[in-house]
């Protein structure tokens, strides 16, 4: 059993251990603007100038010069490392950074961070998204620029990390292309797909079965496409991530079921089917059990936009069934 490390269950880190095999409340779509504090050039040179001063997780971060030696320790960052044009700049990735193919992958852990290996390769910058064993503070010491950006619970967070990520490492104007770019996809992919108001579902983040409500970042995205997800009636479903009983899951009858725990814990439609009393659910009798690649359905990063294509194909197939 491993931490879950999920966007979309990054709450329960810490407090809640799960089989989870990757790293998410309410926004109204993809079309709102970032509304924390943008990222701020101390000089006069221009946004990709520096020193450069970014409002991070961790408070303002002030960076003297552009970053050549990057350590990222999250694999959604590392994903949107390599997406805005950091690639080049980043020497070393986290054990769990498998995307993309080229990240420079290593034994790091963000999970259980060691200094002494951070410090190993040389960093001009590290940037994680958790603060375990006070690494933020350890890293200070040794006077290491460190970007803390926390798991997004919303779009709007996910598009300002993005942005302050690229003001970070000098490649600002690129940071903002993706970010259009991914609110331009997620709008055409809502809006071409069938109103499903009618259509339940149930996301999956691992087979004990945990799921996620629609107050999660994940259960936004699903939102989208006006689906209707049975944990928002779970007895725990305050939390975001409430563990689901299977004959919970089995009298709510989900027209679709999502499962983001293909790799990590070997479930798939066949093993759906094999579960007490899931045999007859509709989702499995109609052949809408859909199986996600769990990294793309765990991470926030600009990875979601295949993510809720995944989700608009599924809506479009039962709709029209």
């Amino acid at each position: 059993m491993r931490p879950v490390r999920t966007a979309f269950a990054g709450a329960l880190l810490g407090t809640v251990i799960l089989a989870g095999c990757g790293q998410t409340g309410t926004t109204s779509g993809s079309t709102a603007a970032p509304t924390s504090a943008a990222p701020s050039a101390s000089s006069a040179s221009g946004s990709a100038g520096f020193p450069v001063t970014v409002e991070a997780g961790n408070g303002k971060v002030t960076i003297a010069k552009k970053p050549e030696r990057i350590v990222s320790l999250s694999a959604t960052h590392t994903e949107t490392l390599f997406a805005i044009g950091a690639g080049p700049q980043v020497v070393a990735v986290d054990d769990q950074s498998n995307y993309p193919a080229e990240a420079p992958k290593t034994d790091l852990s963000g999970f259980k961070p060691n200094v002494e290996a951070i410090v190993a390769k040389q960093p001009d910058l590290v940037i994680l998204s958790n603060d375990q064993d006070h690494i933020v503070a350890e890293l200070a010491k040794v006077n290491i620029p460190v970007l803390l950006e926390p798991a997004a619970t919303k779009l709007d967070e996910a598009y300002e990390e993005i942005t302050e990520i690229g003001a970070a490492t000098g490649n600002q104007a690129k940071a903002g292309e993706v970010v259009s770019g991914m609110k331009s996809e997620l709008d055409k992919l809502a809006a071409g797909a069938p109103k499903a108001a009618k259509l339940t579902y149930y996301h999956e983040l691992d087979q004990t079965p945990y799921a996620a409500t629609s107050q999660t970042f994940i259960g936004q995205i699903y939102g989208l496409f006006g689906l209707t997800n049975i944990a928002d009636k779970a007895p725990d479903a305050a939390g975001g991530y409430p563990k689901l009983s299977a004959e919970f899951v089995a009298q709510a009858d989900p027209d679709l079921i999502f499962l983001a725990d293909v790799k990590c814990c070997q479930q798939n439609k066949d093993a759906v089917a094999g579960r007490p009393g899931w045999k007859d659910l509709s989702a499995v009798k109609k052949d809408r059990v859909i199986e996600l690649d769990d990294d793309i359905a765990s991470r926030w990063g600009p990875r979601v936009v295949d993510l809720a294509r995944a989700i608009g194909d599924a809506v479009g197939k039962a709709a029209t069934s």
